[in-house]
């Protein structure tokens, strides 16, 4: 009778232990519980994206608006084309700004979306951003500070 008592608590703190490491996969992963029908598609042109992934979180002053939903490279112009789902409850200026940036020490990327000022004009679904900032690459800071190379298209003082 103990014996059966015994089983039945370690294979209740076993359930306990699948369900947890469950919902810490998911949390890793970055799934989101945001309704993606209840959202809209934008598109940017980035000429370096750095290590964003899809998935990546969007935000807009610290606050996640959305996710990356695609990312291919234009044949034509070679640029990194980033598609964006960004929830309905949020509708920014047609003359916001996107950039990419990295958070925390890990280096995890997201894209930031900073509002603009056309009140007249919203982004809608299927529009492009316009105004973009790529990834800012580490190893070409250091190769300019090192070498004390100008950026490029810049002249030297």
């Amino acid at each position: 009778m103990k014996r059966s008592v015994l089983d039945l608590w370690v294979g209740f703190f076993v359930a306990i232990g699948i369900g947890a490491l469950l919902f810490l996969s998911l949390k890793v992963s970055s799934f989101s519980g945001m309704d993606q029908k209840d959202a809209y598609t934008v598109s940017a042109r980035f000429d370096n994206i750095g290590g964003l992934k899809v998935k990546a979180p969007v935000r807009s002053a610290g606050v996640l608006v959305g996710r990356v939903a695609d990312i291919r490279l234009d044949a034509e112009t070679y640029e990194a084309l980033v598609e964006m789902r960004i929830d309905s409850h949020y509708v920014f200026p047609a003359d916001s700004f996107a950039a990419i940036y990295t958070s925390g020490l890990l280096g995890d990327q997201y894209v930031g979306l900073e509002a603009g000022s056309n009140t007249e004009k919203r982004l809608a679904d299927g529009s492009d951003i316009k105004k973009t900032q790529s990834a800012v690459v580490l190893e070409q800071l250091i190769s300019q500070f090192l070498f004390n190379k100008p950026a490029e298209g810049q002249d030297a003082p």
